[in-house]
């Protein structure tokens, strides 16, 4: 009887628990399936379809300029959800982004050409983009905080890591589908019209995506917040007064891995078409560490709970800083055959490293009020100045070097030492102490809060 009793609550949490992981997975997968397959067409495909009257480099710069106008708008998407989600709740907030990237999406893939409208075509691709980027905003946080606050002590970092996941499989995803329509239709048909049939797709996806989404529950430690009515009136505010530090650090820490993922997913597909005549290779290759990132980013994000973050994070931003000199220098001399094995090292071990553990990571630097706020601010903050700007910033970079990629590379460096600086003064909830405290601590953190609102309403 009593064996019964226990049991069937733990048999609960584990299913909500399950529930709240595929969510989180299946949910991110769609989102940067959508925002990744953008990227990969701006690389390809719409520097020629929106903006034809120009030079190809210019074009180019054009096409990624659009790219980088969707992380602007992040920020802001952020800032919205963050006020709201710390308000109202996680759920209502991803079910939202997940609705308005799809719509985006949709009709990206229903957009005339420049030779059809002329610039409102291009007025219309900034508009959806800017869509795109304020789904974006408001989704990472709100899932990585779903999938933390569910986890067992000791065990966020794992648990967090099926967020990051959503990005190596809307990565695979995404390609995949490029990928499959230029071999099934040809390279003809794709630059034409095909490029179109993915976006299309997107459709599809979200609807399976919302299905599982609606079916999850804000953790118990927000709900006990917001049933107590101790929720923050300006969260934002509150955030930057009360946790500066917190926002600098994570910043930080976004910096050198959003820019290393830009240059192995996105400008490295341009490069190898300039310097080898040949995308394909790198699309390909795309595929396998996409494929194998489902698998490492977990792995990072359950080393993590067990060796701690920061160092994890400081080797591999090292190791990025130092490794992107003969990247390139591989991608100009190199085999082809063995690009798939440069793509491993360079996502596999140093990205998925810093990247897998993340949204644990993040989550530690703030309090669970104003934790939707903070981690959503400092991520959308340092993903305009690495993911959006940097492959603007590459074919810049490539062009004033006079085709030779070493100013990017030292720019790449110099990201590196920022993300190590911001991990030596971060939070380290993957250490056994941090990670003992912070658990013992949540529940007098939880009890305060609710007790000085308690308060605050009897005087």
């Amino acid at each position: 009887m009593s064996q019964t009793t226990s049991t069937a609550p733990e048999r609960t949490v584990e299913q909500r628990r399950r529930r709240v992981l595929a969510a989180s997975l299946v949910g991110t997968t769609i989102e940067w399936y959508d925002f990744y397959l953008y990227a990969q067409a701006a690389a390809l495909v719409f520097g020629t379809t929106f903006f034809p009257e120009t030079t190809p480099a210019v074009a180019l710069i054009a096409s990624f300029a659009t790219y980088g106008v969707g992380f602007l708008a992040r920020p802001l998407g952020g800032i919205v959800a963050g006020h709201l989600g710390d308000r109202i709740g996680r759920k209502q907030l991803l079910v939202g982004s997940l609705l308005l990237m799809g719509v985006a999406t949709l009709l990206i893939g229903l957009l005339p050409t420049y030779a059809q409208i002329g610039i409102w075509a291009v007025v219309a691709l900034v508009v959806l983009r800017l869509a795109q980027g304020l789904s974006a905003g408001a989704e990472w946080g709100g899932s990585a905080l779903l999938s933390v606050e569910h986890a067992p002590a000791g065990r966020r970092g794992f648990f967090g890591s099926f967020t990051q996941m959503g990005s190596a499989g809307g990565l695979l995803l995404a390609t995949a589908s490029i990928w499959g329509v230029q071999g099934i239709l040809g390279t003809q048909a794709f630059q034409e019209w095909a490029w179109r049939i993915p976006f299309l797709a997107s459709a599809v996806l979200v609807v399976i995506g919302l299905v599982i989404r609606l079916g999850v529950e804000d953790a118990p430690e927000f709900a006990k917040i917001k049933e107590a009515g101790a929720v923050r009136r300006l969260p934002v505010v509150e955030v930057l007064r009360r946790h500066p530090r917190g926002v600098l650090v994570t910043i930080g820490l976004r910096l050198v891995q959003p820019a290393w993922f830009s240059i192995l997913t996105v400008y490295s597909l341009t490069y190898l078409t300039n310097a080898r005549g040949d995308s394909a290779v790198g699309i390909q290759s795309l595929l396998v560490v996409g494929a194998i990132s489902l698998v490492s980013t977990p792995l990072w994000g359950w080393l993590s709970d067990r060796w701690g973050r920061r160092r994890i994070a400081i080797g591999a931003a090292i190791g990025i800083g130092v490794a992107v000199w003969p990247f390139f220098a591989f991608l100009d001399h190199g085999p082809l055959a063995l690009v798939w094995l440069v793509f491993l090292v360079g996502m596999n071990v140093l990205h998925d490293a810093i990247y897998g553990p993340q949204a644990a990571w993040f989550a530690e630097q703030f309090p669970t009020d104003l934790r939707y706020s903070g981690v959503s601010l400092g991520y959308q903050v340092g993903s305009i100045f690495s993911n959006g700007l940097t492959p603007l910033l590459a074919v810049v970079f490539v062009e004033l070097g006079g085709g030779s990629p070493w100013i990017l590379c030292v720019f790449i460096g110099a990201y590196a030492l920022l993300t190590s600086v911001a991990a030596v003064f971060a939070k380290d909830g993957g250490s056994d102490d941090v990670a003992l405290a912070a658990s013992e601590d949540v529940e007098a953190e939880l009890d305060a809060l609710v007790e000085g609102e308690s308060a605050a309403a009897r005087a």
